[in-house]
């Protein structure tokens, strides 16, 4: 039986001989879609007649499809606004980032014959479109709640940044570090290999760092909550002394525009990470700030991840990446949050309860899987580079091999980092930035995009936000700012 003989018996299973589009016509009356959804996920349409039917009832709406079988890829007699197939090169959730925007909505619409077929191929879609969702959804649920606080951050960073970094690609191996309990188990193996590996940690990291005697290269922070902060004093904090260590030197701060950084790191060489909107490219372009375009992902490990991908072509090492608690124990010891249960700890509300109420709280919380799903949806994207340390979350330890690095030779990173004085002062930016914001806004070509990415950050419950409102917005912010600077 040739291939097109093999389809055309799979498409007669998959749809009606007799009025397959009246069939589908059915299908999508009796799903009643809702009106205000704004991205339809198809799994396997077949020929797609439910991409007509679909349009009848829902006509604003973008139809995203993914289909098992690669052959209805180019076969399909209806195509919806953009198509995934097997063996196209891309992964199904770095295909969905792609097409379907953080603030976008979407929905699963399943062909059922579809699933008889396909069987765990179709099921497989469902779960990586399920673990989209519900990223996005977290994102969305973020962006509502602290999206004002991240662009009062983007116009607060502009002003405190002093010094920033030009990097150029190095090849020597990275090691990055999060703030899960199987660091402690990694730090003597980062350690005897300190001369020949670029360390990179998450900022939630660093007191278990300090605490074992190790200084990294390069610090990085995404997150714009207040409690940030925290885990950034021991970038200069010195009454607890970390232990001399070889190459031991001030790190480089990676930090998110949006990130919540303590006024003291201006001292610190800072590399701008740009999330790749339209907006913070417009911003920083305006007052020649050099950046690295790391997207946002919810996660400090996983930007920490892309991160090291732009600064080496050699092989990445991750460590403390448990995603998951241990009995009571969330985090490496210590940890920036300690003294909180510390200073609360009574009779009646010892410390190990509190821990165990907060184990407990992320378990049932959810983000941990989500972050997960995400890691175990982008290891096949990138094969033969990244290895683990040991005492990681078991996607990583059953997916990724072990390597040993220590046949690779010493390196100093730092001749592959040049730190640089922006030409406009920092009391002068956010009015710069402000200013080509609103011409932007202004600016036929570029308002939709621009209005479609600030306006649920700045009005998250509201649907039509007018450019002038945003304007305003941030007109106001960047006052705040204007002249602060140390220029």
């Amino acid at each position: 039986m040739s291939d097109s003989d093999s389809l055309n018996e799979f498409a007669a299973r998959l749809h009606s001989q007799y009025r397959p589009q009246a069939e589908a016509d059915r299908y999508i009356e009796a799903l009643n879609p809702d009106s205000d959804i704004d991205y339809f996920i198809l799994i396997e349409p077949g020929l797609g007649y439910l991409i007509p039917a679909l349009r009848k009832f829902r006509s604003n709406s973008k139809i995203i499809v993914l289909h098992a079988d690669s052959r209805f890829g180019t076969a399909a007699l209806f195509r919806g606004d953009a198509v995934w197939y097997p063996g196209g090169g891309q992964g199904v959730q770095e295909f969905l980032e792609n097409e379907i925007p953080g603030a976008a909505s979407a929905r699963i619409i399943e062909w059922r014959p579809s699933l008889r077929v396909y069987g765990e191929s179709c099921l497989g879609l469902v779960r990586e479109s399920s673990d989209f969702i519900k990223r996005a959804a977290a994102g969305q649920r973020t962006s509502a709640a602290f999206g004002r606080r991240w662009v009062r951050n983007f116009f607060r960073n502009l002003a405190l940044l002093q010094n920033t970094v030009l990097y150029k690609t190095m090849d020597m191996p990275v090691v990055i570090t999060g703030s899960g309990p199987g660091l402690e188990a990694a730090l003597p193996l980062i350690i005897d290999a300190r001369g020949k590996i670029f360390v990179l940690a998450a900022s939630s990291s660093l007191p278990a760092l300090a605490a074992g005697g190790i200084m990294p290269d390069m610090v990085i922070s995404t997150d714009g909550g207040g409690w940030a902060l925290l885990h950034l004093h021991t970038c200069f904090r010195s009454d607890r002394p970390v232990k001399p260590v070889p190459l031991a030197r001030p790190a480089m701060l990676a930090m998110s525009l949006s990130a919540a950084i303590p006024s003291q790191c201006s001292a610190m060489p800072l590399l701008p990470l740009n999330d790749g909107s339209l907006w913070q490219s417009i911003a920083l372009n305006v007052i020649g700030i050099p950046s690295a375009l790391v997207p946002q992902r919810g996660t400090v490990t996983a930007s920490a991840l892309e991160l090291a991908m732009v600064l080496s072509t050699g092989s990445i090492f991750i460590a403390g990446m448990d995603l998951s608690v241990r009995d009571i124990q969330s985090h490496a010891r210590p940890y920036g949050f300690d003294h909180l249960f510390f200073g609360t700890a009574s009779r009646l509300r010892p410390v190990y309860s509190q821990y165990f109420f907060r184990c407990n709280d992320m378990k049932a919380g959810g983000s941990l899987d989500v972050y997960a799903a995400w890691f175990k949806s982008r290891l096949g994207s990138w094969p033969g580079r990244i290895f683990s340390l040991g005492c990681n979350y078991p996607v990583f330890e059953n997916r990724l091999p072990e390597k040993n690095y220590a046949d690779a030779e010493k390196q100093d990173s730092r001749a592959h980092f040049k730190v640089i004085t922006p030409d406009v002062s920092p009391a002068e930016r956010s009015g710069r930035a402000a200013e080509a914001l609103r011409a932007a806004l202004n600016d036929p070509r570029y308002a939709a995009i621009l209005t479609g990415e600030l306006a649920p950050l700045l009005f998250p419950s509201r649907k039509d936000v007018a450019a002038g409102e945003i304007v305003q917005v941030i007109d106001a912010m960047a006052r705040q700012y204007r002249g602060q600077g140390r220029g």
